[in-house]
């Protein structure tokens, strides 16, 4: 199965695909960049990992729809930017809407309408799914429906990866979309010919999210909605009404199929241990001095940072009001799965993983910060500039992995659609 994989990163998809089986998923073609920096240094890095596929590093909406439909890809995969998707008429696209912000995610809709991929994989943060805050599931009803315009089915779920044994607290929505038309879809469709269209409704996506979706086979949850939380929802045609007037909910875990989408509340059943810090770390007589701390401002920085605190700040119109921020452990409990990683990590701040061990103070290392999204060591050490092989500094190791995902979920996606992809 020939794969493109859009917003690249460091290749976390190809990880992924490739540890579920390398020779079925055969990635082709890779974009990425970075419109905000001088050096691509991500793309750099791939483009050292993966010499055998072309990698592409311009702006994607630069991508023709002549070259995008030179690659007849199967499946596209990509973990793409969170924005904003409202939006607007527009006489001068195709689809007849225009992303205000969320261009990226219109980008992904034309690599679409232009291959005709037979599934996509795509990723994004959780609260996708409740933006924006005053009209929540907008955003994402957008997706569906815009799917939907292309006869594609989205099923979607929230998954932790500490809730499946793996090593970080690390929520990701995840959706598996496939065109109407491909075997799965129709074996689904086939269980229920002649169906009541109200127990359609009411029994098939149960039996749907509960035990013959993608996610249910890898992915086990509880078998009743958490607290009763479910909703159904059938989405306009006219993506423009749905921008202007969703009033629909989104729960974490769900199913939109010819328009209709049935969504739930689920629990992960808490059947995988998962891996704690102290088993991700490296042995200390690996460790380089210079992520050690010693610096007492140091240590009374991250003690503040850490801590409960009230500050009084004032909104951009003058007026003043006391943000509350309640404690946190003084450094990692070691015992625990890692918290979410972010790209802030390695700095002073309250988010970088701050660890304790022997009475000493120290920072994880860019092998650590690999091992916590599932990549192999020191993959983002090394990166393909003009030619020559340089080093890539601690910085943007960090900051890779605060972007990147957990490479196991995708493994674990991958394996389940090679069971039920003929």
């Amino acid at each position: 199965m020939k794969v493109l994989e859009l917003f690249a990163g460091v290749g976390g998809f190809r990880v992924g695909l490739e540890n579920a089986d390398a020779d079925l998923y055969q990635t082709k073609w890779a974009n990425q960049f970075e419109p905000s920096r001088k050096s691509q240094d991500a793309f750099e890095v791939y483009d050292y990992q993966f010499s055998d596929s072309e990698n592409i590093n311009k702006d994607i909406a630069l991508i023709t729809d002549e070259e995008f439909q030179k690659m007849d890809a199967d499946i596209i995969v990509g973990g793409f930017p969170c924005q904003d998707y409202s939006v607007a008429r527009s006489k001068k696209y195709e689809m007849g809407i225009e992303g205000k912000k969320g261009v990226l995610f219109w980008e992904i809709i034309r690599a679409v309408r232009n291959i005709n991929p037979k599934y996509l994989i795509l990723e994004n943060v959780d609260r996708l799914l409740k933006a924006p805050s005053k009209q929540r599931g907008r955003d994402f009803a957008i997706m569906l429906a815009a799917f939907n315009q292309l006869n594609y089915s989205v099923e979607w779920r929230v998954i932790n990866a500490a809730d499946y044994g793996r090593r970080q607290r690390r929520r990701r929505v995840y959706f598996f979309v496939y065109r109407n038309d491909v075997p799965f879809a129709k074996r689904i469709d086939s269980k229920f010919e002649g169906v009541d269209e109200l127990l359609i409704n009411e029994n098939m996506y149960d039996e749907y999210l509960f035990q013959d979706g993608l996610f249910a086979r890898q992915f086990p949850i509880n078998q009743v909605p958490y607290k009763g939380r479910q909703a159904y929802y059938e989405l306009s045609d006219d993506i423009v009404e749905v921008s202007d007037n969703f009033t629909g909910t989104v729960w974490n875990t769900g199913i939109m199929r010819h328009g209709r989408y049935f969504t739930i509340d689920t629990e992960a059943t808490g059947a995988e241990t998962p891996i704690p810090m102290r088993d991700t770390l490296q042995p200390e007589n690996e460790v380089d001095e210079k992520y050690y701390i010693t610096d007492e401002d140091k240590l009374k920085k991250f003690a503040y940072l850490r801590g409960p605190k009230k500050i009084e700040r004032k909104t951009a119109e003058g007026h003043t009001y006391m943000y509350s921020e309640g404690g946190m452990s003084p450094y990692e409990d070691l015992n625990l799965p890692s918290r979410t990683m972010l790209t802030s990590e390695g700095s002073v701040n309250r988010s970088t993983h701050f660890i304790k061990i022997n009475d000493q103070y120290r920072l994880i290392t860019p092998i650590e910060a690999e091992r916590l999204q599932d990549f192999p060591d020191d993959w983002t050490k090394l990166k393909l500039t003009n030619g020559n092989v340089t080093e890539v500094s601690d910085r943007m190791r960090m900051f890779f992995m605060g972007n990147a995902l957990v490479t196991s979920v995708v493994e674990r996606i991958g394996i389940e659609l090679k069971k039920i992809k003929d």
